[in-house]
């Protein structure tokens, strides 16, 4: 069983060169993915995009689809994949794109799946990464930096070859909506019983993303999450009242 290309997409996020989108759609085309998003680049002019992406992937940049910000982009999605370049414990442990595309056998075939890339000058952000359940990081030699595209070709080509065993199966899990939703349920009711400081939640909640994260949840699973949280609220509010 290989990857269900169908149900991958390549988000782009403010992406500074036209150019550089277009040699994006080159790169998918070439892979059999026909999915890309653009967030923040309504001001990229799709004739700028044309050349790099040559006649064949014409049909691509024609399509691209534009979002303004990041949570619009992503909300549909089930499970996303982040790209970085750099590591460390703030960014989360990280894997190759081979590993990546192992996994994404199983998770594409009943599960839209988002390949989220940074603008070229920066990569992703810690905060645009918290949105991801995976992270990956592309092995170099001594220079890091590779052109958008590249990345964009590197991933991709991992996941047009990937295969696993036939009878392996993920059902359909949470979108990237639904668990936002948890979370920001979850870190409300983490600040009324002083679990997390006022000062810096986020860098707890960073870790329970994580800890969350390390298995994809499925959608009637985040239901039981937050009606747990609702269940403790409540009882918090009337256990206040009768004491």
């Amino acid at each position: 069983m290989k990857v269900a290309r169908e149900n991958i997409s390549l988000v782009l996020n403010k992406p500074k060169f036209a150019g550089n989108v277009g040699a994006v759609a080159r790169c998918a085309k070439n892979m059999g993915v026909e999915k890309i998003c653009v967030v923040g680049g309504a001001h990229l002019a799709r004739e700028e995009m044309r050349p790099q992406a040559t006649h064949v992937a014409q049909e691509l940049v024609d399509n691209i689809r534009l979002c303004d910000g990041l949570a619009e982009a992503l909300a549909d999605f089930q499970y996303i994949v982040g790209t970085t370049a750099r590591t460390g414990s703030a960014r989360g442990p990280v894997i190759s794109p081979r590993q990546m595309a192992a996994r994404l056998v199983d998770i594409s075939q009943q599960n839209r799946v988002a390949l989220l890339f940074g603008p070229e000058d920066r990569g992703l952000t810690n905060e645009e990464l918290r949105w991801c359940q995976l992270v990956v990081n592309i092995p170099t030699g001594d220079f890091s930096s590779l052109n958008l595209s590249h990345a964009v070709m590197i991933l991709c080509y991992e996941i047009f070859v990937a295969e696993t065993n036939p009878d392996s199966f993920l059902p359909k899990l949470a979108t990237a909506g639904e668990l936002e939703g948890m979370y920001v349920q979850i870190e409300e009711l983490l600040q009324k019983i002083g679990f997390l400081r006022p000062e810096n939640p986020e860098y707890w909640m960073m870790y329970i993303r994580r800890f969350l994260s390390r298995r994809p949840l499925l959608a009637r699973e985040v239901k039981i999450v937050r009606g747990i949280c609702r269940q403790l609220d409540w009882f918090g509010k009337n256990y206040r009242k009768s004491a």
